[in-house]
């Protein structure tokens, strides 16, 4: 991850655990769960400053509580993917278009990208996603529609997907490891 500068913070709670959510003068640029894959290291969060008056993490706090409570509309408020490469953000974009309740695969996604053979390259950039939820990587499955991979835990993934009302969200967790 690249070095992140001053963010501005806030934490709030979620059925699946504590979220810390982060923004940038430009925007949202994180939602991590506490115990999150590749989320910013301590020694990184040093310097940002919690906020809980912020407008922009008032209005991320709300809508993942509004995801819980069933409403299912896409983050419209200001994204900052700056600290993805180029690849990244262009995969992190993408998601954005896979509507509440469906989802793609891998390879679907590799191949919307113009890329596909670099499934795995678009698999590393979707477990890299730094604003989980709003940027629904949750959304993608494995080449049989298989739950394959979450930085959140495979259990997140299948809650997520299971409060869309996804299909494959009916399995049970021990049909599948992590």
């Amino acid at each position: 991850m690249k070095p992140l500068s001053t963010l501005h913070t806030l934490r709030t709670d979620s059925p699946l655990g504590p979220i810390t959510l982060a923004a940038s003068p430009t925007g949202l640029c994180g939602l991590w769960f506490d115990d999150q894959k590749h989320s910013p290291t301590e020694a990184q969060r040093q310097p940002w400053r919690t906020n809980e008056d912020h407008p922009v993490l008032l209005s991320a706090a709300a809508h993942v509580q509004a995801f819980w409570a069933g409403q299912d509309q896409p983050w419209s408020g200001p994204l900052d993917l700056s600290v993805g490469t180029a690849f990244q953000q262009s995969v992190w974009r993408a998601l954005l278009n896979i509507p509440a309740g469906q989802s793609q695969t891998y390879g679907e996604l590799a191949k919307l990208l113009d890329k596909p053979l670099a499934v795995r390259a678009v698999g590393a950039a979707v477990g890299r996603n730094p604003v989980s939820i709003l940027v629904p990587c949750h959304r993608v499955l494995g080449a049989g529609g298989q739950l394959t991979g979450y930085a959140g835990g495979l259990w997140r993934k299948q809650a997520l997907l299971k409060r869309e009302g996804h299909p494959m969200a009916q399995l049970t967790p021990a049909l599948f490891s992590e």
